[in-house]
């Protein structure tokens, strides 16, 4: 799958959530998270109980969407923030 607009990262997520040609579980989300190993963590779709406004709400706490780094659906890249 290839993301052919530009779509923000909500849009995104709630496509892959809710749209039935698509799996959930196979969504891996990379964000900034200082103190990690570089700096980076990831979350999978089975952990996002929410895709709110302003953040994701998973079952470690939430993360902000302006964190969002790279998004992967059966891990291939189909979201990267342009730096």
């Amino acid at each position: 799958m290839t993301v052919k607009l530009l779509m923000n990262t909500v849009s995104l997520l709630n496509k892959l959530k809710w749209d039935s040609r698509y799996d959930f579980s196979k969504v891996r989300v990379w964000y900034v998270s200082r103190g990690e190993p570089d700096d980076m963590a990831f979350v999978d779709g089975d952990d996002i109980h929410v895709i709110g406004r302003a953040f994701l709400e998973t079952a470690r706490g939430y993360v902000p969407h302006h964190r969002i780094v790279k998004i992967e659906y059966e891990g291939q890249e189909i979201f990267k923030l342009s730096s």
